[in-house]
């Protein structure tokens, strides 16, 4: 058998994923320059594609043509192979939960520290916390695994943590206005979500609740719950990327303000 007959068998069982590790006991007679040739000639006939160091996707006869396997494919098998929680975030995530007006260009995942070796031309970006809650999350079947995915809350609160991942806070209070039909701040101190992220970050939506998307209800919920936490709330910009002169001061969410955002046109 050789190895491309060893990865057709594989993916007729429904194995779709496997690393470099895998085929040298596959193949113990191999040494490790056969078996990275035979692998970059399969690379190179489309066969397979290597998206991260050592893991390789078999591609299926309907991604073939252009090469390329969307990440929803094998994330979740990446990730078990990474021994690393994750989860797919913010515009992705937006995307999964009907609340992104155009696909984004690159597939965001979350995952913990410490970072991870990025390959160049990558479509993964990906950002990182010390630990993910994972009652914050949802699920939903891919072709091939069950791929994890922050819910509408957590997702609000990371598109303003990340924004410089999206392209700026106007484009975060785009979409939050999107999510906010499926968003509910009530318990947010008791499910660990405002424990998810940072005061500052839970000020700042709090802020884009209240006065750009005028939404006073749900910013209410969210200034009761940070209250619970914070009984003094200390002075930040709305935007921390921003050396701008600060032109106004909110004082209940103790937020200076340095830019304007606007609502993207959907």
């Amino acid at each position: 058998m050789t190895i491309r007959d060893w990865i057709h068998q594989r993916e007729i069982q429904g194995i779709v994923t496997f690393t470099t590790e895998d085929v040298s006991k596959a193949f113990p007679k191999f040494s490790p320059q056969q078996v990275h040739n035979n692998l970059y000639r399969a690379c190179k006939a489309n066969i397979i594609t290597q998206p991260y160091r050592g893991f390789y996707v078999t591609i299926p006869p309907h991604y073939a043509a252009k090469g390329i396997v969307p990440p929803v494919y094998y994330i979740d098998q990446l990730m078990t192979h990474l021994h690393k929680q994750y989860y797919v975030s913010l515009l992705s995530a937006a995307e999964f939960l009907g609340a992104a007006h155009q696909r984004p260009q690159y597939f965001c995942v979350m995952t913990t520290l410490p970072q991870l070796h990025i390959q160049k031309q990558s479509t993964l970006d990906w950002t990182y916390r010390s630990s993910i809650n994972t009652s914050l999350l949802q699920s939903r079947n891919s072709e091939t695994s069950t791929v994890l995915f922050s819910g509408p809350e957590l997702t609000a609160l990371d598109l303003v943590q990340y924004e410089q991942h999206i392209g700026g806070l106007s484009r975060a209070a785009t979409i939050i206005e999107e999510l906010s039909e499926q968003t509910n701040w009530k318990g947010a101190v008791q499910n660990g979500l405002i424990a998810q992220t940072t005061l500052a970050t839970v000020q700042r939506l709090g802020y884009i609740l209240e006065h750009v998307l005028h939404n006073r209800e749900q910013a209410d919920t969210l200034y009761t719950e940070l209250r619970k936490v914070a009984p003094k709330l200390n002075r930040f910009p709305l935007s921390s990327r921003k050396d701008t002169a600060v032109t106004e001061i909110d004082k209940r969410w103790s937020i200076l303000i340095n830019i304007k955002i606007e609502i993207d046109e959907l």
